[in-house]
């Protein structure tokens, strides 16, 4: 079988990084607007580009930088910036994929937490790895996919998760983690929440089924493979039917500043369920084991009449709802004012709060 060949430099997480490398070029008051997708405008303190274990190892020994806060940046496309970051933004490059071994009928890929989500993806593919399709067209880069627990389509990065591997500023060295220890939940992780700036991850390892099926139960994936003739899809039928429904239903971070889904879909018990769809017949719910509902997020906005709402320089956007955009010139603050205006009135109208997913700084 074809082999992933490694890229120049393969994932940084080798102890030998950390003798050779040196301080990373520093800038100060930095822009960070081609740094987040939704294109605000906002300046980090301190900037720096990482590559290796060995420059963080650098960062955590320089006194410049103690005790100020830290954010790690990938892709920035799960990042909403209200303000002025007064500390040090660390712009994550780790590059590499390589296959390190086989286990439990999977085959295992370690990859650089700088490499580009979606063109991994699309590169395993081509070199007869599949598995991650279902995720395909997902904005950010590797490492951002495990804090968020990115999914999508009937697939969550946890169901391909094995391990990572990530430098820690508390302890002054690399660590690996576990899934168990990531504490994955719905679009959630410990990463996000009691780790973050604290731990900063160097690479991914995950699982591809060697005995491929297909995750085509979830009813737009369903409904594409329908429309395009295909009955019993490869791999890169799901891939090519998952890129197309995300390109028509979200825009391009390219054109308006977005950052993709910015609400989760809350979950209700079903008694709430029931209570809901008594007064909202065509309420959009999706059964969860453990006697739960998943409710569909767009749903509720577009009956609360915010779908297409602008305010100011920011929007609802018209063909989604779960997605805020920055019409053009919009604050991070002009963005996050709209946010909070389609949280209470969809708490007013339904008596359920949305929560956001990006992180907001």
């Amino acid at each position: 079988a074809q082999r992933c060949a490694p890229a120049p430099t393969t994932p940084a997480t080798r102890s030998a990084d950390r003798g050779a490398a040196m301080l990373p070029e520093l800038h100060e008051q930095f822009p960070l607007r081609a740094f987040n997708t939704f294109g605000v405008e906002a300046r980090a303190r301190w900037f720096c580009r990482v590559r290796s274990a060995g420059e963080l190892a650098a960062l955590a020994a320089e006194p410049r930088f103690a005790g100020l806060p830290r954010l790690a940046l990938g892709g920035g496309s799960n990042l909403l910036l209200t303000r002025d970051f007064e500390g040090l933004v660390i712009k994550v490059e780790v590059p590499g994929l390589r296959e390190i071994g086989e286990a439990d009928g999977s085959l295992h890929v370690e990859v650089g937490a700088g490499e580009n989500w979606h063109r991994t993806v699309e590169r395993l593919l081509a070199m007869d790895r599949p598995g991650l399709e279902n995720l395909a067209l997902i904005p950010g880069d590797c490492g951002a996919a495990p804090i968020q627990n990115i999914g999508a389509y009937g697939l969550e990065l946890a169901e391909r998760f094995v391990s990572l591997r990530a430098w820690d500023f508390d302890t002054g060295q690399e660590v690996g983690m576990s899934a168990a220890e990531c504490d994955f939940g719905y679009r959630d992780s410990a990463l996000k929440h009691a780790l973050a700036g604290r731990r900063v991850i160097l690479s991914v390892t995950l699982a591809l089924p060697k005995q491929w099926q297909p995750v085509a139960g979830y009813a737009d994936v369903a409904h594409e493979l329908r429309a395009r003739g295909v009955s019993r899809p490869a791999p890169r039928d799901i891939f090519d039917a998952v890129v197309a429904i995300r390109r028509r239903k979200l825009p391009d971070p390219a054109l308006i500043g977005n950052a993709g889904s910015f609400f989760k879909n809350p979950v209700v018990p079903r008694d709430e369920y029931r209570k809901l769809i008594a007064h909202h017949p065509s309420l959009v719910g999706y059964p969860l084991p453990g006697g739960r509902v998943k409710l569909a997020a767009a749903w509720l906005i577009d009956a609360a009449g915010l779908k297409g709402a602008t305010r100011g320089r920011a929007g609802v956007y018209e063909k989604q709802a779960l997605v805020l955009v920055n019409r053009g010139g919009a604050t991070g603050a002009e963005i996050l004012a709209l946010a909070r205006e389609v949280q209470e009135k969809v708490a007013e109208k339904f008596g359920v709060r949305l929560e956001p997913e990006p992180v907001i700084v």
